[in-house]
């Protein structure tokens, strides 16, 4: 790790540096800034660098640290955020020209709380438009996968993903609606976690859907992805849905291993006419990992779930269209194409479809429910292939949204734990022959991320594929 550069070293590895004063936070700090401003024109990860306030915040932590007294969880670690969560006096565009110039008139809780935690700042991270994917013209730049720079990133956390699999932070935050953590993170060949409806506060966010919306954590490693998510947890008085069970010691829950540990095989997962041949074969390699390393597996059955992308766009979307109602009808020009009809097809779902749609998450939440009853942890692809190109990769006709089998295919993947608001987590899990990252998901029981961080932290140590980075 001595050799590594500072750029990829893990949150908890420079977390532990500075505590040491082995290295200065506004050294770290300026490593990055210097590479985020040296690669963001190629890459399109970063709306806005905030050099003055990451330095000045940097500067703080350099001075709780040198003073030796209690400093928090993350301090002097330089993370950067979705561009949905505001931050006071600075710009939230929700990568949209509709909020292009609105300025933030509070900080968010999750600010309030990555601050106290001790966290420097760097910027505000790009996204596809209000969070909904497909966006076709990216107002402030188009993200491009690091892996690959003709390949698209996934939405909607396109920005946090690319930022962190290309070491222009160390860790960020994204949100997961219908999978906007996991696969862009399943693309850009790094961590990311859908932590459990209502675990983490919405307060300060821009929303896509009331009943969706989840805030969570973008990371090189999974401990780094417990650490953040411990940093943000909990309850939030100002956010009504917020939930105020007790947060566990994510981090302790990573030194429990996994002997015994029983792994569900959704066959309707790996039965997919539109799952990729390398896809499933990295899955079904990493099963084989987990195995060896004493979990057990069986097979189980979701025959409802592989219909979640349908419930999710009956759904998600209409709650999106209501929140955009008023700019549709006064701004409707400045929606990306791609943004506008689908807020707009969704503006004319009827009443009782949404109803019936509504009624089918519970369904598919009860399916879930009893395969989690006879197992610990479901496993299985998070996409059902690697990332499309980036005329693939928008909102045209004839792309990658538009086709059956490669978007809801990975709505497959992805929609069942949003729809029925159970947490998630995508780990790498190989590369395909072209070089291209592949990802494994798990997907657990209502508040049980540290068990989820557990059997993602094993198979990541086994794996060994933490240390593999974008050839830039």
């Amino acid at each position: 790790m001595s050799e590594t550069p500072l750029h990829y070293r893990s949150l908890a590895g420079l977390a532990a540096l500075m505590r040491r004063r082995e290295a200065s936070p506004v050294e770290v700090t300026r490593a990055f800034l210097d590479r985020a401003e040296a690669l963001n024109e190629r890459l399109g990860a970063y709306i806005l660098i905030d050099r003055k306030g990451a330095l000045a915040s940097a500067r703080r932590a350099e001075g709780a640290i040198a003073s030796g007294g209690a400093v928090g969880l993350l301090a002097g670690v330089p993370l950067a955020i979705k561009d949905i969560i505001h931050v006071r006096g600075v710009r939230t565009t929700s990568g949209s020209r509709v909020m292009a110039e609105y300025v933030a008139p509070e900080n968010s809780t999750l600010v309030e709380r990555l601050r106290a935690s001790g966290a420097v700042l760097l910027g505000k991270l790009n996204l596809s438009e209000f969070a909904i994917g497909g966006t076709i013209e990216h107002p402030f730049g188009t993200p491009r996968n690091p892996w690959d720079l003709t390949r698209a990133t996934g939405g909607s956390s396109s920005g946090s993903a690319v930022a962190v699999a290309a070491g222009l932070c160390a860790a960020a935050l994204g949100s997961d609606t219908g999978g906007s953590i996991r696969g862009p993170a399943s693309f850009c060949g790094i961590v990311g976690i859908r932590p459990t409806y209502s675990r983490v506060t919405r307060h300060g966010v821009v929303p896509m859907s009331w009943s969706y919306d989840t805030i969570g954590p973008m990371t090189r490693t999974v401990e780094d992805c417990a650490l953040m998510l411990q940093a943000i947890a909990g309850h939030d008085p100002r956010d009504r849905t917020s939930s105020k069970l007790p947060v566990p010691d994510y981090r302790e829950a990573l030194r429990k291993g996994i002997r015994g540990v029983r792994l569900g095989l959704p066959r309707e997962m790996f039965d997919f006419e539109g799952l990729e041949a390398e896809t499933k074969c990295a899955v079904e390699r990493a099963v084989r990992v987990l195995k060896e390393l004493g979990t057990s597996t069986r097979s189980v059955s979701l025959p409802t779930s592989p219909w979640g992308g349908a419930i999710f766009l009956a759904t998600a979307d209409v709650d999106a269209a209501a929140y955009h109602r008023e700019w549709l009808t006064t701004r409707g020009d400045d929606y990306d194409w791609s943004t506008r009809v689908r807020l707009e097809s969704a503006s004319l779902v009827p009443a009782t479809a949404y109803i019936r749609a509504q009624r089918a998450r519970s369904l598919v939440r009860s399916e879930l429910l009893t395969a989690l009853s006879e197992t610990d942890v479901l496993a299985l692809p998070t996409t059902s292939s690697p990332a499309p190109t980036l005329e693939e990769g928008t909102g045209k006709p004839g792309g990658y949204y538009q086709d059956r089998k490669r978007d809801l295919g990975s709505r497959r993947y992805m929609s069942a734990p949003s729809v029925s608001g159970l947490p998630a987590i995508t780990v790498p899990c190989g590369f395909t022959k072209s070089g291209l990252p592949i990802g494994l998901q798990f997907i657990g029981r209502p508040f049980d991320e540290a068990t989820l961080f557990r059997v993602a932290h094993a198979y990541e140590q086994a794996a060994g594929l933490y240390h593999k980075h974008p050839p830039l």
